[in-house]
C-alpha cells in the first residue's frame, strides 16, 4: 500500500483520505498526507470504513489484502467488501485496479454513482414482508 501511495502521492493529496489506524499512520508519517484515521482494522476500523461507505462519505475503496494468507478479522474484511459492492463503490484490491481507477478521468470530477440494485426495494429484499406486516397490522 505504501509503495502505491508513494507513487500516487500527488494525486492522493488532492483527495480527502480515510484509512484504518496503522495504514493511516504510515501514510501520514511516510508521505506527509492528511489522513482521517479510523481504528485499526481488526479492532473495528474495517467496520468504521464500511459505515462511512454506507453513509456516502467514501467514494473509492483501496483495500490491498493477501488472498493467500488467512485474515484474523476475515469476517470484518468480507463485510467491508460486501458493503462496498452493495453501495456501488469502486473497490481496488490490487495495485493494477487501484492505478486504473485512480487514473480515470471520473476520479477528478463529481460522479453520481448509480443506485445499486441491492439498495432498491425488491421482493427478495423485504418488500413483500413489509407489505404483509403492514396489511396484517390493519
Amino acid at each position: 500500500m505504501l509503495e502505491w501511495a508513494r507513487f500516487n502521492s500527488e494525486t492522493l493529496a488532492a483527495h480527502e483520505l480515510h484509512a484504518t489506524g496503522t495504514t493511516g499512520a504510515l501514510l501520514a508519517h511516510e508521505l506527509g498526507l492528511t489522513v482521517e484515521r479510523f481504528l485499526s482494522g481488526p479492532l473495528g476500523g474495517d467496520q468504521q470504513v464500511g459505515a462511512a461507505i454506507a453513509e456516502g462519505r467514501i467514494d473509492f475503496l483501496v483495500f490491498f489484502w493477501d488472498p493467500l494468507e488467512p485474515q484474523p478479522h476475515d469476517v470484518d474484511v468480507k463485510a467491508l467488501l460486501r458493503i462496498a459492492v452493495v453501495c456501488n463503490v469502486p473497490t481496488a484490491c490490487n495495485r493494477a485496479t487501484a492505478d486504473f481507477v485512480l487514473s480515470s478521468p471520473l476520479t477528478g470530477e463529481e460522479y453520481q454513482r448509480p443506485i445499486s440494485a441491492y439498495l432498491e426495494p425488491t421482493p427478495q429484499h423485504g418488500t413483500h414482508a413489509t407489505t404483509a406486516r403492514s396489511a396484517s397490522a390493519r
